[in-house]
């Protein structure tokens, strides 16, 4: 009789389905855990977004440049203000566009902090370059992905993306708001963007959620603003939240 978890039939198939979600939740866990691995700068955004081209480049926002103009000033900014055990890591969702401009703004300055949480998708997406070998972790289902993005999140730069962005952001927001996550700071890229995408405001005028909630995010207009105020909000960070670790 072939071992269960030898048989790769069954370990593929629906009955399996709960432990291949657990491995996904130990194995990381086990790693993190190991690499001290606690304190992340979450950079999510657009897996399209490239360095522009063209002949009306001029005109074009270069999202991937100052992603990853951000992600380098903020590994400089850590790496200048805190002990080892204690800097952040740059973190992204491994793949191209924004994520790999973080990654690569993170391996300007210090490899061994570039990490990447990448999903197995049918097409589109492999873990980018600039991914620490020891910092790529793989997931097949996204609900596990998220959840280690939010576990040792510390704070969330998100710059413009389609649906999957969306919904890491308002996810995230939900649990902040319902106080299922601990309070981080949270800076969307791109003020003149997000303002054209979405009015906040509308949710409050209409009751839908409370003033308050307006201030859970703040709305960045460039590289400069951004990294003023994620310095100045880790910097007033709670201790607790500080200290949090990898789930145990």
């Amino acid at each position: 009789m072939t071992n269960p978890h030898a048989d790769p039939d069954f370990m593929a198939s629906d009955e399996a389905r709960p432990l291949r979600i657990l491995s996904e939740y130990i194995e990381p866990r086990a790693r993190l855990l190991n690499l001290n691995v606690h304190n992340g700068l979450i950079f999510w955004g657009s897996a399209r977004l490239k360095t522009p081209e063209g002949p009306d480049v001029s005109s074009q926002v270069d999202y991937y440049g100052q992603a990853r103009d951000l992600a380098a000033r903020m590994m400089r900014w850590t790496m200048d203000s805190h002990a080892e055990s204690e800097q952040y890591y740059v973190c992204t969702g491994g793949g191209p566009g924004i994520m790999e401009a973080a990654n690569r703004g993170a391996a300007d300055v210090n490899p061994a902090r570039s990490m990447g949480l990448n999903i197995e998708l049918p097409h589109e997406q492999g873990t980018n370059a600039w991914v620490h070998e020891d910092l790529n972790f793989d997931f097949h289902y996204f609900f596990m992905r998220k959840f280690w993005f939010m576990n040792i999140a510390k704070a969330l730069i998100i710059f413009p993306g389609g649906f999957g962005t969306m919904d890491e952001l308002f996810e995230m927001l939900t649990l902040i708001q319902t106080g299922k996550q601990p309070r981080i700071p949270v800076v969307l890229y791109g003020k003149a963007f997000w303002e054209r995408l979405i009015d906040f405001s509308v949710f409050a005028e209409h009751g839908l959620i409370s003033d308050g909630d307006l201030d859970l995010f703040y709305q960045a207009e460039d590289v400069d603003d951004a990294y003023g105020f994620l310095t100045e909000a880790l910097d007033d960070c709670p201790v607790e939240t500080k200290r949090r670790r990898v789930a145990r």
